[in-house]
């Protein structure tokens, strides 16, 4: 499904979200920069656009890893980090990897950042668990993903998830059964309460969960 929307998911990710997409980007780097790591695996990454925020924003001699498991979508990434000036973002590289067997050694990074990616997990608990063991003792997870909405908000957010969204993505990506799926796992996702459970569960402690936009999104912090 991911290589079937790649060339369109940057778009398609502006116009849905409004460009807010960018402020939520902007929330994570500013967490991840609190710890200044030195090295950080950014999970999940799509096109890079994660990749490439942190990158512009933590020390030139960060070590960011950005790794999916959609060839595609690292295609689309690794365009983008050509594209750029050169030697814009030389500190950063692209890797295949599955979320649930990380090809990385135990205990390397600072800090690991997903972004829109747990939902697709296909066993959260297992990546959760995955994301710590790569991490160092004291690294610090980021979290970004979709979660409940204010109650007053909801019938609002899912009316559009459920009538508008699909349709403009479909004009956008010509794959309107992408989100269709999209639409269905943000209802059945965790909010903030239940999926900081999940974290702790996973061996994380030093949880924080933040609200964003009306809770629509939420960034969970925790410490291995």
């Amino acid at each position: 499904m991911f290589a079937r929307i790649a060339t369109r998911y940057d778009l398609a990710n502006r116009l849905l979200s409004c460009g807010i997409d960018v402020w939520w980007r902007h929330c994570l780097v500013h967490a991840v920069r609190k710890s200044s790591p030195k090295r950080v695996l950014d999970l999940a990454t799509g096109s890079g656009d994660v990749a490439f925020a942190l990158a512009g924003s933590l020390p030139k001699g960060t070590e960011i890893t950005g790794m999916d498991f959609c060839q595609p979508m690292l295609d689309e990434a690794a365009a983008k980090k050509s594209r750029a000036k050169q030697g814009s973002y030389a500190n950063v590289d692209f890797k295949l990897g599955d979320g649930l067997s990380l090809p990385l050694p135990d205990g390397y990074f600072d800090a690991v950042t997903i972004s829109f990616g747990l939902r697709n997990m296909a066993d959260r608990h297992r990546s959760l668990c995955e994301m710590r063991r790569v991490l160092k003792p004291g690294g610090s997870v980021v979290i970004l993903e979709f979660s409940q909405p204010q109650a007053w908000f909801q019938p609002f957010y899912y009316f559009y998830l459920r009538r508008i969204l699909p349709l403009i993505a479909g004009a956008v990506t010509g794959d309107r059964a992408a989100y269709i799926y999209l639409n269905e796992t943000i209802g059945q996702f965790p909010d903030r309460s239940a999926l900081s459970e999940e974290i702790r569960a996973a061996g994380f402690s030093a949880i924080k969960a933040e609200g964003l936009t009306l809770g629509i999104v939420a960034l969970h912090e925790a410490q291995a």
